[in-house]
């Protein structure tokens, strides 16, 4: 961790802060500590002020078989990387110091009189002034860094064997849907609607166990002693608990969903209310199942976490989980961000804002959307009714034209119709020449067919008999023979 310095007046005051997670690697040690200061220093010129100086911190436990003072040996380098970088940005650091197993050295003082080789002891837990005012002022004590990862440190129990198989059984059907286009947006939906009914399970299972809320978490209501002030015991029976209560299979079908940005993004929507206590239990349940060497899938649930608890007001889980996930997964953007708004000291509420316009703007279009369908469907069923009146028309149009027998006419039949009904010119005998009066004689007896039905009557031409008479014009019959054909 980096502090920031500042001299007013003459009188010291510390100013931003910087914490990343120690790198495992050494050859990271370079990067992590240009990425420390650089984000420190210009964070600290945003704010309208340079720092004067700057105290580095280095802390980890011993390892097993392994010394305080050996852990101080071990990073030794890494103090003079961090040295040289904040350096090369012209801010000196005055003093970098180790702390190790309640002990710390200082890289800085050449002095075995000052800073014996054997380190100085710290002071026991709770007994500054500082651990007193916070107890009178009712603020209960968090436990150590190493009781924070415990709760989000993949399991190294043998449950972890069952958990590493489902994870590679749901990876097999999840990842090429996760994959696919058309089949993404539906894996998103059912990510995000099995995680809500984890989140209700965890809800109802706290209110049947009855465990208190945590006071003075801001934007919390009924949130569990889990998610904050709990006692370590208190934590270690409550995480219990909710491992008992997320299936192998349902917190790997999670942990490879959230692997989508677009759903996590969505997930991190629950990140105050009533869904904040529930969310942060879940992400850290999740994080406890990325065993073996599905490990940098963890970055995601771990940065959820992180944003959480910083959301909820609990910066110290907030940069613990989010240095873990960039210990997951060094290029993960997301937990990059928020580790370096945190460490700037920057306010939650922006975000929050842009996390609830964006979950506004979504209901809006999904209520656009499905107000769209219901009038295209409305459109296609009015559509089909009229089709349907109109098809009926037509129906009874032919039934009024075919006659009393309500068949439809074919077109022939239609045809002959109109032709019949043309109406005959009611002119004189005198205006057609050679033509006969109605009703004279002169037309032919109508013949009889081999089966003895009558023929058609066919008018006879005119001047049969009568010599000198003019040829009446030929036109259509009624079946459709020429007039005067014989």
């Amino acid at each position: 961790m980096l502090a920031a310095l500042h001299d007013r007046d003459g009188r010291g005051r510390f100013g931003g802060r910087a914490r990343l997670g120690i790198p495992g690697n050494a050859d990271d040690w370079a990067s992590a500590a240009r990425q420390l200061t650089e984000g420190l220093v210009k964070g600290s010129e945003r704010r309208g002020a340079l720092p004067e100086s700057i105290v580095a911190f280095l802390c980890q436990d011993p390892k097993d078989g392994e010394s305080a003072r050996e852990v101080m040996e071990r990073l030794r380098p890494l103090a003079q990387l961090l040295r040289t970088a904040c350096g090369a940005l012209d801010v000196p650091v005055i003093e970098a110091l180790c702390i190790s197993d309640g002990r710390f050295w200082s890289y800085c003082c050449p002095s075995a009189q000052c800073c014996p080789s054997d380190g100085t002891p710290m002071g026991l837990p709770g007994t500054s002034v500082l651990a007193a005012a916070a107890t009178y002022a009712g603020l209960q004590i968090r436990g150590s860094l190493r009781e924070f990862r415990a709760r989000l440190i993949p399991w190294e129990t043998a449950a972890a064997l069952e958990q590493e198989s489902a994870l590679n059984a749901v990876s097999m059907a999840l990842i090429p849907r996760i994959l696919d286009d058309e089949s993404r947006t539906v894996v998103a939906t059912e990510t995000l609607d099995l995680a809500h009914r984890v989140m209700s399970r965890f809800a109802d299972s706290t209110s049947a166990a009855g465990v208190p809320g945590v006071s003075g978490a801001p934007g919390l209501s009924g949130v569990p002693a889990v998610s904050g002030a709990a006692s370590v015991s208190g934590a270690l029976s409550a995480d219990l608990r909710d491992d008992e209560l997320l299936c192998h299979d349902e917190a790997a079908t999670l942990i490879l969903g959230l692997q989508d940005r677009t759903t996590r993004d969505r997930a991190a929507e629950w990140m105050e209310g009533d869904e904040a206590g529930p969310a942060l239990r879940l992400w850290r349940a999740l994080a406890r199942r990325c065993v073996g060497p599905y490990g940098e899938h963890a970055a995601a649930p771990l940065t959820l976490a992180g944003w959480v608890a910083w959301s909820s007001g609990d910066e110290l889980e907030a940069r613990e989980a989010l240095a873990m996930a960039l210990g997951a997964d060094p290029g993960y953007l997301f937990a990059r961000l928020l580790h370096q708004a945190c460490n700037e000291g920057l306010d939650p509420e922006s975000i929050r804002r842009c996390l609830r316009k964006e979950r506004v703007d979504r209901a809006g279009a999904e209520m656009i959307a499905s107000s769209a369908s219901s009038a295209s469907s409305a459109s296609s069923a009015s559509s089909a009714s009229s089709a349907s009146s109109a098809s009926s028309a037509s129906s009874a149009s032919s039934v009024d034209a075919g006659g009393a027998s309500g068949a439809a006419s074919t077109p022939s039949t239609r045809v002959a119709s109109r032709r019949r009904r043309k109406p005959r010119s009611t002119g004189s005998a005198e205006s057609r020449p050679g033509s006969r009066p109605s009703g004279t004689a002169g037309t032919r007896r109508p013949r009889s067919t081999a089966d003895g039905s009558p023929a058609p009557e066919a008018p006879t031409r005119a001047g049969d008999g009568t010599g000198g008479g003019t040829r009446s014009r030929r036109g259509t019959g009624r079946h459709g023979t020429k007039q005067g054909e014989t």
